[in-house]
């Protein structure tokens, strides 16, 4: 039989809790994607550019439901570092070298919600809102 773990709520609760204060004055990076987006976290940006680069609270995730993470607001970047179209989102610890997680961006339905995904150089970007979910289940 393969592999399939299943989660309680309660325990995808402990999950997120783990976690959600790595983010704590961290940084959030968003890129754009000329070509591909990079597998994961661990995977060094090549090609992609830096688009702008926002800072989560003190307190980062301002609540946490069932494994649900919900970010607290997101501290906008004043001046965008260049212009092109948002393709995903990096975030990093305090430190600004350790990456935590690769997200989605998106005007709807994505981890990372923006205005527009059509970020313009020495323009404010701003967060409109950020969610992540603890998986409920895995091929592990």
């Amino acid at each position: 039989m393969a592999k399939d773990a299943r989660s309680s709520n309660a325990y995808r609760s402990l999950q997120a809790n783990a976690v959600d204060q790595e983010y704590d004055n961290g940084y959030l990076r968003i890129y754009s994607t000329p070509t591909t987006r990079p597998a994961g976290p661990d995977t060094a940006i090549t090609d992609q550019v830096l688009l702008a680069e926002l800072r989560f609270a003190a307190d980062a995730v301002a609540s946490e439901v069932n494994g649900v993470l919900t970010f607290a607001a997101i501290t906008a970047d004043p001046s965008a570092n260049a212009t092109g179209t948002a393709g995903f989102a990096r975030a990093l610890k305090a430190d600004g070298v350790t990456a935590l997680r690769d997200y989605s961006v998106g005007t709807v339905d994505a981890n990372v919600i923006l205005p527009t995904l059509s970020i313009v150089a020495a323009t404010e970007v701003a967060v409109s809102s950020m969610t992540e979910t603890v998986a409920a289940a895995s091929a592990q």
